[in-house]
């Protein structure tokens, strides 16, 4: 006997069928994907978490915070933006960065799981 299947194939089909019809679709399930997907690189979810403490940052800034060059930091600011995680605009020479919603949201998410998780 294995723990990791049923012995015996039996379909609650009403109850399955329900679950089923109520799962996100494809498409709905790959732009999550694709968020999950920014966030999995250390120095993008560094940035997201300096923007998530600081609200609203310069891309000097958070190349200082994060401790990367600015071309860098730009190159992955542009994959979260991609992504609908931050959003930016420009102020005078100066281009700010902060959260969207959904990268806010996200980024919370990757936060909880990662405390019950993370050596103390």
């Amino acid at each position: 006997m294995r723990d990791d299947h049923c012995d015996l194939l039996c379909i609650d089909f009403d109850h399955a069928e329900g679950l089923r019809a109520e799962l996100p679709s494809d498409e709905v399930l790959a732009g999550r994907v694709a968020r999950l997907r920014a966030l999995s690189d250390t120095t993008r979810l560094r940035i997201g978490y300096a923007l998530g403490a600081g609200g609203e940052l310069c891309v000097c800034d958070l190349a200082w915070i994060v401790g990367s060059s600015q071309g860098l930091v730009s190159h992955h600011l542009r994959q979260l933006r991609s992504a609908g995680l931050v959003e930016s605009r420009r102020d005078g020479k100066l281009v700010m960065y902060r959260l969207s919603a959904a990268g806010g949201h996200l980024l919370r998410v990757v936060s909880v799981g990662a405390a019950e998780t993370d050596p103390v």
